[in-house]
């Protein structure tokens, strides 16, 4: 019983350290969009500060999938989420909502 304990909580503090950050996962947005997703990424995008966390799903997600192509950056933007998993792209969505 106490082994089935230890790994119980092994696999608990094993998932609780794999959870996204979105804080951490955002600063590689940060180049092109700032700090705060107040700025227009590369002079083309939309301020995408203040987008609910849905919105920020949604696109993410659509250019993950490359159906997505707004002012020109498709391709460019599916190169930057290509490796994200779902779970990266809450976190990244629910900081980012929060901003």
């Amino acid at each position: 019983m106490k082994k089935l304990a230890v790994l119980t909580l092994a696999a608990a503090t094993a998932v609780t350290l794999m959870a996204a950050d979105g804080a951490t996962l955002y600063k590689k947005c940060a180049g092109c969009h700032g700090p705060h997703g107040e700025k227009k990424a590369l002079g083309k995008s939309d301020v995408i500060k203040g987008w609910p966390k849905d919105k920020i799903v949604e696109a993410l997600k659509g250019y993950k999938a490359g159906t997505r192509n707004v002012h020109g950056m498709g391709a460019l933007m599916k190169a930057q989420v290509a490796t994200l998993s779902d779970a990266n792209i809450e976190a990244i969505a629910d900081y980012l909502s929060k901003q």
